[in-house]
């Protein structure tokens, strides 16, 4: 901090961090949401267009209604509003949800996890999905170019590519410096989409009506057979708009809440009415009335604006993955993945390469397969609905535990959002057969590798019941002392009470024990962090045997090295590099049999072969490290 920030008086430096994390947020949080006008309003006017492409004043007012007040209920109100309130100290999303209402106890363990895996998997669904239809349906703004748009309509799907390619190539070396840039670009990014509307909202005053709910639910009435499909894709509105709820933790709730009511939603507001208004003169607008808003002089700016825009977009969900990534490995829902920090000032800025290179490899199957923003919006929605659903349902727990309300009231409370996300995944169901399966598919894929390894996880736990404890072995130890080697030796164990196999096997073939046991368990709670002072938990066993436990949120990723550089500070003796780390690799045997439960094994097995080395997940110095085989039947 420079001299002159730091003589400003603290309520100024306050305002500062305010608004700079508001407007972090523009960037990060809204990047999604922000985007959607690129797409929404073409989607959604589509199904109306009759012969010619006329359309009637009614339609137009009917769908700009549907989509104000599908982002007044489902964002303002029930994200924005309600369900930030129910925060994990200050951590947000479905999983942070879940750990929440986990941790406050009750009966239904396994059904609020599994809700919590069902909106792990769906968002995953939707992460695959947000780049392609957001960079493509930026690039496409080339082809209203006048004269020389009809000649760029070839290149769309490889400059799309191109940038998709560089976005998931510049993941490893994070977002940094470019980050900077995140907030001011969106800025300008919402106050361009709300000057576009502005001029066209003056010529046609009345699509103001649009505000007026009744306008939609007429729509609805009087299109029955069209509703589910207009509904779909009015749905895609909101997408974007868990982000709200999962990125809290890192710019707090008020800067967002701030940032949406004061910026973000008068600017789609006035965008979307904007688009309303331009279609109700010119119909034929229809076919792209975003790009079309702007004057010819000024369309090649906003497709560069734009497609800033959606990489910003497409990086925060991007980032979102890599978050989620760690929390569910934290929690014990994945296996152990490489987690690379990108930023020493930041603990949340993380790089997970098999999850970025998974993304790039569907999102560019999805930009070849399907080769426009309209063909891959028949598939998108249908995920995030889902995900949306979840955190109700999650929200209905958390009401119920959390603040102490019957379950009925609970859930009268939160039916009217749960009612309202019903009706959209019902119509967004019509999307499954035209590409709604991909996120689909991709969602169930993970849900049951989560499955998968808890049970798997489970069984382990309960084959390695049968270990010797650990008080049994020091009091064997006691009678009959072994050579004492030089040095500390530390064993990673999941069970403290119970004798590590490797502690076991270096005793029965090598005959020795170090002049200083460590045993070190590893333990995540359901609180996103735990601060340095709680971390550590040490303990005396027997004379030249500890017991360590090191305690980690579900937003950290351990580190062993440094945790013992704590422990040192409670009176741990131990010199790292005469330090010796005994780990136990663990040979895995599915059970014999047939049916649901061998696959299961079987994939457990596998996950379990092809996690990081632990080792190199808790950031074990490697050449202190020595590994000790093990075979456990599940």
């Amino acid at each position: 901090m420079s001299a002159e920030a730091a003589a400003l008086p603290a309520p100024v430096k306050g305002n500062a961090r305010f608004l700079a994390l508001a407007l972090g947020s523009a960037g990060v949080v809204y990047g999604d949401i922000g985007t959607s006008p690129l797409y929404a309003f073409k989607e959604s006017i589509s199904h109306l267009r009759g012969a010619g492409g006329a359309l009637a004043t009614h339609d137009v007012l009917g769908v700009i209604s549907l989509m104000f007040w599908a982002l007044m209920v489902i964002v303002t109100v029930k994200y924005v509003l309600i369900l930030m309130a129910f925060d994990n100290r200050g951590e947000g999303g479905t999983l942070s949800l879940m750990a929440l209402v986990q941790r406050a106890g009750g009966r239904a363990a396994r059904v609020i996890a599994l809700i919590g895996m069902l909106g792990a998997g769906l968002f995953f669904g939707d992460a695959i999905l947000t780049p392609a239809v957001s960079v493509l349906s930026a690039v496409e703004g080339l082809t209203v170019i006048e004269g020389i748009g009809p000649h760029l309509q070839p290149f769309v799907v490889p400059i799309s590519l191109a940038i998709l390619a560089g976005l998931f190539l510049a993941q490893r070396h994070g977002t940094g410096r470019m980050g900077r840039w995140f907030g001011p670009t969106c800025l300008v990014w919402f106050t361009a989409i709300a000057a576009l509307g502005i001029p066209a909202i003056i010529a046609q005053p009345q699509v103001l009506a649009a505000l007026n709910p009744a306008e939609g639910l007429a729509l609805l009435i009087h299109r029955p057979l069209l509703a589910p499909a207009i509904l779909g894709s009015v749905f895609l509105t909101v997408t974007g708009a868990e982000a709200l709820y999962a990125d809290m933790g890192h710019f707090g709730r008020r800067p967002i809440q701030v940032t949406w009511m004061a910026i973000v939603f008068p600017c789609l507001t006035l965008n979307y009415l904007g688009q309303g208004a331009l279609v109700l003169a010119n119909p034929a607008a229809a076919t792209n009335p975003f790009f079309l808003l702007a004057p010819s002089a000024l369309q090649i700016p906003l497709v560069l604006l734009a497609t800033a825009a959606t990489v910003i977009a497409s990086q925060a969900v991007i980032s979102g993955a890599f978050s989620m990534t760690r929390q569910a490995i934290q929690l014990g829902l994945l296996p152990r993945m490489t987690l690379t920090p990108t930023s020493e000032e930041h603990a949340g800025q993380i790089y997970v390469p098999q999850v970025n290179w998974l993304l790039a490899a569907g999102v560019a199957v999805l930009v070849l397969g399907f080769g426009s923003s309209s063909a891959l919006a028949s598939a998108y929605g249908i995920s995030v609905v889902g995900a949306m659903i979840t955190s109700s349902l999650l929200a209905v727990v958390a009401l119920h535990r959390l603040r102490s309300r019957p379950i009925w009231q609970a859930a009268g409370f939160l039916a009217p959002f749960i009612a309202v996300e019903a009706a959209f995944a019902t119509a967004n169901l019509t999307k499954v057969a035209h590409g709604g399966w991909v996120p689909l598919t991709l969602a169930a894929v993970l849900i049951g590798i989560m499955l998968a390894w808890t049970r798997g996880a489970a069984r382990l736990a309960r084959a390695e019941q049968n270990a010797v404890p650990v008080a049994d072995v020091i009091a064997m130890l006691t009678a009959r002392p072994p050579l004492r080697a030089r040095g500390c030796a530390v064993y990673l164990t999941t069970e403290p009470a119970s004798a590590p196999t490797a502690l076991l096997h270096n005793l029965k073939h090598n005959q020795v024990l170090h002049e200083q046991v460590v045993l070190l368990t590893l333990e995540s709670v359901s609180r996103p962090r735990v601060p340095d002072a709680k971390r550590v938990t040490l303990s005396d066993l027997a004379p030249g045997f500890k017991a360590l436990t090191l305690t980690y949120g579900f937003m950290e990723s351990p580190n062993v090295t440094r945790g013992l550089a704590l422990a040192r500070l409670q009176g741990l003796k131990l010199d790292i590099m005469r330090t010796s780390f005994f780990l136990s690799r663990r040979t895995l045997l599915p059970r014999r049999g047939r049916g649901l439960g061998r696959l299961q094994d079987l994939l457990f097995v596998f996950l379990a072969r092809n996690a990081v080395r632990a080792a190199d997940y808790f950031h074990i110095p490697p050449s202190r490290v020595v590994e000790l085989g093990a075979q456990v039947t599940l």
